[in-house]
């Protein structure tokens, strides 16, 4: 039987795309992958994991194993508020809402914001992840241009001045993904005036935020927020292990009930045993100490990349500098196919992958850009790497003359 008759309309934004192809390819133990948004799974801290693990079951596990409520165990939000509140964000835990990473996140704001046709602003480029998860709701997107200071606001102006249906504004201020760089304090107070002016909603993605590793900490949006339309994401994927799943939305009390339904109708609640594990960590691990472990890590690892590409890509290739993060982002000249390159090039002969740029932009996909994530591989896979893929793209060069 196809089903496809079946399907609802939504389904005709849910398909599969070339990005995935290639990722498929990137899984080959062969392949040097600069693809995924990958932390270093050498510096997970699993023997502090393992011990919290055993005495959730073994001294909990009468209610880490058990059912909880849908919005995540009180005192997991009372940790999360008071971890926020201590980095200059005011949070309250009853304004928390426990989630499957802050993917999840995206799915459910989407769900209660918009309607076919509405209109989501988004940085261009943006996160494809975000973009795969506001699909299903049928929207139309508006991509803001960036520069080196973050989403430019006199665009922002311009956009929803002459766009009236404006949902939301998808933002990564800090070490965006893909592009690494950060929006400035001055455009962050633009931003929340712009929103206030024209009753929008902002949706503040901060996957990345504590892994800074030079540069002064700027204020989250939602610290800044005067009218309770900061909707902010957090995660524990970069900072612990994506494995675990788990994340959280800070929002006003009013719309977290909202949100809390959608997430009880969609999943009940997270994991249990998750939870209760990272409420223990919380309270016995140094997460601060940990969290200086990885920003020197992912220093060194920025630094190694990018140095190699200066030594390896042709001159002419621009790439990001960023203050934090997971990602560089690789801009080549015009004329250049991302995407075709890799397929021809880069995996059969080089054998590395990255992921072609023209899925991380919302309206007009440009096919000479490439996004390269340095944290996740060793030093020296990094350096074998960029330095194949550089003699890949000079010979490259030579034959487009």
């Amino acid at each position: 039987m196809n089903p496809d008759h079946l399907l609802s309309a939504r389904m005709a934004r849910v398909q599969p795309n070339a990005v995935g192809e290639l990722l498929r390819m990137g899984a080959d133990p062969s392949i040097i992958s600069f693809a995924g948004g990958y932390p270093d799974s050498s510096l997970f801290p699993r023997q502090a994991l393992n011990d919290v693990y055993q005495r959730a079951i073994l001294e909990h596990g009468d209610q880490s194993l058990q059912y909880t409520v849908s919005d995540g165990p009180l005192k997991l939000r009372q940790q999360i508020a008071s971890r926020m509140a201590a980095r200059g964000t005011p949070a309250r835990a009853e304004d928390v809402l426990i989630l499957q990473g802050s993917q999840q996140g995206l799915d459910l704001v989407s769900k209660l914001l918009v309607n076919p046709g509405d209109v989501i602003i988004t940085e261009s480029p943006t996160f494809l992840g975000a973009l795969i998860a506001f699909d299903p709701c049928q929207p139309r997107y508006l991509g803001v241009r960036m520069d080196s200071h973050g989403l430019d606001p006199d665009h922002l102006a311009q956009l929803l001045q002459v766009n009236r249906n404006v949902k939301f504004i998808y933002t990564i201020p800090d070490f965006q993904n893909p592009s690494g760089v950060s929006l400035s304090t001055e455009r962050r107070k633009r931003i929340i005036e712009l929103a206030n002016r024209h009753d929008v909603i902002i949706l503040e993605d901060t996957a990345y935020r504590e892994v800074r590793f030079a540069g002064e900490t700027l204020p989250t949006l939602k610290s800044l927020d005067t009218e309770g339309r900061v909707i902010l994401l957090g995660s524990f994927s970069k900072i612990l292990a994506p494995g675990l799943r788990l994340g959280w939305v800070l929002a006003s009390h009013e719309i977290i009930q909202k949100l809390g339904l959608l997430k009880l109708a969609a999943d009940t609640q997270c994991s249990t045993l998750n939870m209760a594990a990272v409420t223990l960590l919380l309270d016995s691990f140094d997460l601060d100490g940990h969290i200086d472990v990885l920003r020197k890590a992912y220093r060194r690892k920025k630094n190694l990349m990018l140095d190699m590409m200066r030594q390896h890509f042709p001159q002419d290739i621009a790439t990001t500098d960023p203050d934090g993060g997971l990602f560089t982002w690789a801009t080549f000249p015009k004329n250049f196919d991302s995407e075709g390159f890799m397929r021809s090039h880069a995996l059969p002969m080089a054998k590395v992958a990255y992921v072609p740029g023209a899925s991380f932009l919302p309206e007009a996909p440009q096919k000479n850009h490439a996004r390269f994530n340095y944290s996740g591989q060793p030093d020296e896979r990094i350096m074998q790497g960029i330095e194949a893929l550089g003699r890949s793209l000079k010979d490259h060069w030579k034959t487009l003359g």
